[in-house]
């Protein structure tokens, strides 16, 4: 029950203010450390195990610190440790963020601006954006967003459920380490193999739960919800992460769009298969679609982490009375 109020706390204090930008952040303090030892550690021999090691020594004093924090707050006022857990776990989820960077696109999209649509889509993206047509904006908004649905919004909350406010600050500074090493270029192939791994095992059930919450809370008859459940894994199947194309298909799907496509990376061109069905000329209106679908989805999440709470609770309760 404290991990229920705590998370529920967390997605108001997130509802409401946004990503905590006058606090100190947990993320940038992962984000220094992993730098510093990225550093130290990432040359000569044996990178794979040093990988290894800076996974398990940053996860691990991330999580024990906050369970120190929070067990201190807890001796002290069991209200007060709520109150703290749910500050920290606010610091782990971005939803408005995520909400608020796909409106920057939007509204100069409306009005005509693409240069401008241009510039805010190339701070969530990695990308080329300098000669996307509208089309091209739109579909790189509503992939950002549905690809971070889960590890920017779900993911933290459902390992808050488990664990409060330590696994949920475990489950992001796995998912920072993934964010800075998990890259298969030269520097970091072998040394960010550990962060790149952990981050798709931590991710597999959040992903695959979110996707089939996101298709059942979106428009349409139970045919039309049936038919995308029956397309899901093989649409999912289609993105290169074991992760991310769950919430981009469930998207795709659901909106009736065709994701995937060809894009730039410093100037050089990739292809990325498609996932979903054109029913739908991509247009503005479906980056306010996909917001509408992440709240919703988010919500009903919510409903769901404290539905399975209170049936864990009241099992453990109905066992000690046998």
């Amino acid at each position: 029950m404290s991990h229920l109020l705590a998370l529920t706390l967390g997605c108001l204090l997130d509802y409401c203010f946004g990503d905590p930008k006058k606090m100190p952040h947990p993320v940038v303090g992962m984000g220094r450390f992993i730098s510093v030892l990225e550093k130290r550690w990432n040359k000569g021999r044996h990178r794979v195990w040093k990988g290894w090691l800076l996974w398990g020594v940053v996860t691990g004093s991330v999580c024990l610190l906050t369970w120190a924090v929070v067990k201190a707050a807890a001796l002290w006022s069991h209200p007060v440790s709520i109150a703290l857990e749910g500050i920290l776990i606010w610091t782990t989820i971005a939803g408005k963020g995520l909400k608020e960077a796909a409106m920057k696109v939007y509204l100069p999209l409306q009005e005509g601006d693409w240069n401008a649509a241009r510039s805010e889509l190339g701070w969530i993206v990695g990308r080329d954006t300098d000669q996307l047509m509208e089309r091209e904006l739109v579909r790189g908004t509503v992939e950002t967003v549905a690809e971070n649905v889960s590890d920017g919004v779900t993911a933290p909350l459902f390992y808050a459920l488990i664990g409060g406010a330590p696994l949920a600050l475990l489950y992001r500074a796995v998912n920072t380490c993934d964010s800075m090493l998990g890259y298969k270029t030269d520097r970091y192939k072998h040394f960010g193999f550990a962060s790149a791994k952990m981050d798709d095992v931590l991710n597999y059930i959040p992903s695959r739960l979110t996707a089939v919450v996101t298709i059942i809370i979106s428009s349409g008859t139970f045919h039309e919800k049936r038919w995308r459940f029956r397309h899901l894994p093989s649409q999912a199947a289609h993105h290169p992460s074991p992760n991310s194309g769950w919430g981009e298909a469930a998207a795709a799907l659901s909106l009736g769009v065709q994701l995937g496509g060809e894009n730039s990376y410093f100037g050089e061109k990739s292809f990325r298969p498609y996932i979903g069905f054109p029913n739908y000329e991509l247009s503005n209106i479906h980056i306010m679609q996909i917001n509408e679908l992440l709240t919703r989805t988010v919500a009903a999440w919510i409903v769901l982490l404290w539905l399975g709470g209170m049936g864990f609770e009241l099992a453990v309760s109905w066992g000690r009375s046998l």
